[in-house]
């Protein structure tokens, strides 16, 4: 989940989530450089981007492998619908 604003550091998040875990985790998470990096690793293995300057701030000060707080819930799972959606339709057979 990239994100920047003006002249701010990039700043992306990226998320982990499977039926397996309890809540959605911090998988990665940096500024400038890094930022650049999960954003280029992300694109190279398909992974979609969501540009959401708030979340991503939110998120960013969330530890490594820890899970989201209950009060991202709601803002993660519409991207996470989201991101389903466009799964959903990039599978289906004409």
């Amino acid at each position: 989940m990239p994100a920047s604003k003006g002249g701010e550091r990039q700043l992306a998040v990226a998320l982990q989530y499977n039926a397996e875990l309890p809540a959605p985790r911090v998988a990665a998470s940096g500024r400038g450089e890094v930022a650049r990096r999960i954003i280029e690793i992300a694109r190279e293995n398909g992974v979609p981007l969501v540009q959401d300057t708030a979340l991503a701030r939110a998120l960013s000060s969330v530890p490594l492998q820890a899970s989201i707080p209950e009060e991202l819930y709601g803002a993660v799972a519409a991207i996470l619908a989201y991101l389903y959606r466009l799964d959903s339709e990039a599978n289906r057979v004409p």
